[in-house]
């Protein structure tokens, strides 16, 4: 090597060369890398060093001016040129290997069961459990068989079975799970395997098995160390409601009153409202206050009384503006998933403190009224005066269920000085209060308010629509109805009042519609059935009224015993003409309902039709007790005593009734006619039945010409009997009635040349003496009275039924 080439002793103060580069061979010289002076050119080598400059490179290294075959591609090493040699057959994997991939798997499935449980698929989950667990014992057979029991997993296992046990749990399987549990909790090599008492527990709580629930809660409760006392008040709490369901409510109490600790700060709400109860059920009043104000002062993050943004303006435009900018703000920001759980814990912070102020209210003074006002202040005094006002509220409730009326509005009339929320709310009780009172004024002024404070209110709409259907605007009140529903589509009020004003205005099919609606929705209510068969009744579809009626006496939750589902059942029967069917559920609507006149009426016609005149009686003597003042009743009693025989019984009931009615002539008439069949004198009965004839002749025909009296029949002609008849005249049977008499030599009568008149029968179906009169039919020979020949007379009964 030649050693001139590294020979830097000329470099005085200068810079270190950029590179270097070996002499050539022909020169055999040290040729410098730096180049001359920018004024001459390259030299042989000889040049002046000191004053020279090194060379610097103007290009990066591993780039060149000539273009290559792959443009674009960095490849500094040329790697690219090389040929790539072809992939390597992996080695076949080792037996841990194997294994670890084994393991890989086991923790997919794991993972992938919870996930799935997370997602509601709680079926799925259990299979890919149960399928981490079979794999799980292959490996450790597996490893059994390769001697390598020293790599057991013991931690694999215990996920695996705490996974399985978990889905089990989850799809109800509790003996499975409890089975899986208990294998865990006696495994000491399993870390922290006792808490899970607290799931066994759990289990036996839901199997309503109290006493092994506490059981596991208290062995739960030995291994969890002092410092979680998170973990340790739940389990407590637990205890406390195991004790609650067993009515041991001294016990529950020690249980929930150790949460009472450090400060309260582990109270929760369910806990606080859980100890009221108890004290509620022990009655200790002290204790029921103390455990109120507890209750109030429970710190939860979150919780205020009402957001801003859900006040509502009453005044104009005001309240419409700051509506728009809340429902802006809304639409712009949005509820996240924190603020929808804060929402939900309001909402039942809420709830569990109305709960227990309105159960301990009645009871905590003398006084309900004292108790209420206590438990009022206490929400104003804590922050909480929403609550507060709603409790008002229930206060006046209090006052409607004792009857106060008076007092029930003072307390609602407090809330139109309030904000506008709470006077909507109030107004609209006080819109329904007047309207059951028939004040349809007041009703309407609030119901004005309350739309007024809150349009979207949509029992404040049907309040209105109420008002509106009174005063007789059917269709303003159908057009509330429908914007009630269109605020609120499952507002039933409004779907029940629409199909009701449909029906009133003739819209029937509109009322159908609306009530089909309501069925969907409620699903098997009595009145929207009664409804529904009503409308097709009056349709004149009787099948479908039919059937809806049949539903409401057969379903689960419908009315066997409504005697008027009955009789509506038994109307469309007979007008099928099923007498068989109708007399069926007329005689079930009386037996549950005794007093219809309409079912007694049509039971007492029926058994008359069939001549069983015994079994007519009670109906018609419980008719008479109905309507007293009913002469009817009792003459169709004494009718069926004169078909059965029992004539002296028929007397005795006309005689009674003749006295407690003088005037009635029907009666009068049919005393002579029993009298003449059981040969007892009734002079005096015919002599009074004349006098009230010409009473009634006097009234029908002021001024005319006197029409003749039954008298006639007493003139005897050519030696033989005359009888004079009546035409057919319906009563209230609706047969034809005709009346037979004798000829009594002795009665007094008017000269054998007066024309004969014919004599009026009373109308029992209304009560009025018809003014017709019908022409005379003379008898040439005597003819025995007939026992049919009464108030019924033979024909048909069937236009006698009246219609319900």
């Amino acid at each position: 090597m030649n050693d001139a080439q590294y020979d830097f002793n000329h470099v005085q103060s200068q810079p270190p060369p950029s590179a270097y580069m070996q002499r050539t061979a022909a020169a055999g010289g040290r040729m410098s890398a730096m180049p001359q002076s920018r004024g001459g050119g390259f030299g042989t080598g000889t040049r002046n060093t000191e004053t020279a400059r090194p060379m610097t490179s103007n290009r990066a290294a591993g780039y060149t001016a000539a273009g290559k075959q792959n443009k674009g591609v960095f490849d500094p090493m040329n790697q690219g040129d090389a040929q790539t040699k072809p992939l390597e057959k992996k080695a076949e994997l080792s037996p841990e290997e194997k294994l670890r991939e084994m393991e890989k798997a086991i923790h997919r499935l794991v993972e992938e069961s919870a996930i799935t449980r997370e997602n509601g698929n709680l079926r799925e989950a259990l299979e890919r459990g149960k399928e981490a667990g079979k794999k799980e014992r292959q490996l450790c057979r597996l490893r059994e068989q390769q001697n390598l029991l020293d790599q057991l997993n013991v931690d694999l296992t215990y996920a695996v079975c705490l996974n399985l046990a978990i889905q089990h749990q989850a799809n109800d399987n509790d003996n499975e799970a409890l089975t899986i549990y208990t294998q865990i909790v006696k495994n000491k090599q399993y870390p922290f395997s006792g808490r899970f008492r607290v799931n066994m527990g759990n289990i036996y709580f839901k199997q309503e098995k109290w006493t092994n629930a506490i059981k596991m809660y208290r062995m739960a409760l030995d291994q969890i160390p002092n410092n979680v006392q998170a973990i340790r008040f739940k389990i407590m709490r637990n205890i406390g409601h195991s004790f609650f369901k067993m009515h041991q409510f001294p016990d529950a109490i020690d249980s929930y009153e150790n949460l009472l600790m450090q400060g309260a700060q582990h109270l929760d709400f369910m806990t606080g409202f859980n100890l009221i109860l108890c004290y509620y059920a022990l009655g200790d009043k002290d204790k029921m206050k103390s455990g109120f104000l507890k209750l109030l002062n429970i710190e939860q993050v979150g919780l205020e009384d009402f957001d801003e943004e859900e006040e509502v303006g009453l005044d104009g435009s005001g309240g419409q503006n700051h509506n728009a900018d809340a429902n802006t703000r809304n639409l712009t920001q949005g509820d996240d998933t924190l603020r929808e759980d804060i929402k939900r814990r309001q909402r039942e912070a809420a709830r569990f403190i109305v709960n227990a102020a309105n159960l301990i209210a009645p009871v905590l003074e003398k006084s309900p009224v004292v108790g209420y006002d206590w438990v009022i202040d206490s929400l104003n005094h804590h922050g909480f005066p929403r609550i507060g006002s709603e409790l008002e509220i229930s206060k006046s409730c209090f006052y409607l269920r004792r009857k106060e009326f008076d007092q029930a509005i003072q307390v609602l009339k407090k809330f139109e000085r309030k904000e506008p929320s709470l006077m909507a709310c109030a107004s609209t009780n006080l819109s329904f209060l007047y309207f059951m009172e028939a004040e349809h004024a007041n009703a309407e002024k609030y119901a004005d308010i309350a739309v007024k404070a809150d349009r979207y209110n949509a029992r404040a709409l049907v309040n209105k629509g109420n008002c509106m259907f009174m005063n007789d605007e059917f269709e303003g009140a159908k057009e509330v109805y429908l914007e009630a529903i269109g605020v609120s589509a499952d507002c039933l009020e409004a779907i029940y009042n629409l199909g009701l004003v449909n029906m009133h205005i003739g819209k029937y099919q509109e009322a159908l519609l609306a009530f089909d609606k309501l069925h969907s929705i409620t699903r098997m209510n009595c009145e929207v059935m009664w409804q529904l068969g009503d409308i097709h009744e009056k349709l004149g579809n009787h099948a479908k009224a039919h059937e809806w009626f049949s539903l409401m006496v057969t379903s689960p939750k419908g009315r066997p015993t409504d005697p008027g589902v009955l009789a509506r059942l038994a109307n469309l029967f007979n007008q099928a003409g099923d007498e068989t069917q109708a007399f069926h559920y007329n005689l079930e609507s009386y037996r549950y309902w005794p007093v219809d006149m309409n079912v007694i009426t049509w039971l007492g016609i029926y058994y008359v039709k069939q001549e069983m005149y015994e079994a007519a009686i009670p109906f018609f003597a419980r008719a008479s007790q109905i309507e007293p003042n009913e002469v009817k009743w009792r003459l169709m009693v004494a009718s069926c005593y004169r078909r059965m025989g029992a004539y002296a019984a028929a007397l005795k009931l006309y005689e009674d009734i003749h006295r407690s009615h003088p005037n009635d002539i029907e009666c009068v008439r049919y005393l002579i006619t029993i009298c003449k069949e059981m040969n007892k004198p009734y002079d005096n009965y015919a002599a009074h039945l004349r006098k009230l004839e010409r009473m009634q002749e006097a009234q029908q025909n002021p001024g005319g010409q006197p029409m003749s009296t039954v008298s006639a029949i007493d003139r005897g002609r050519q030696g033989g009997v005359m009888e004079e008849q009546t035409p057919p005249a319906r009563g209230f049977s609706g047969a034809p009635r005709r009346f037979e008499q004798d000829e009594d030599d002795d009665s007094p009568g008017p000269p054998n040349d007066e024309p004969h008149r014919s004599m009026e029968l009373f109308e029992a179906a209304d009560a009025q003496l018809p003014a017709k009169a019908a022409p005379k039919r003379r008898l040439a020979a005597p003819k025995a009275s007939d026992d049919d020949d009464d108030d019924w007379g033979n024909d048909d009964l069937g236009d006698m039924l009246p219609s319900l």
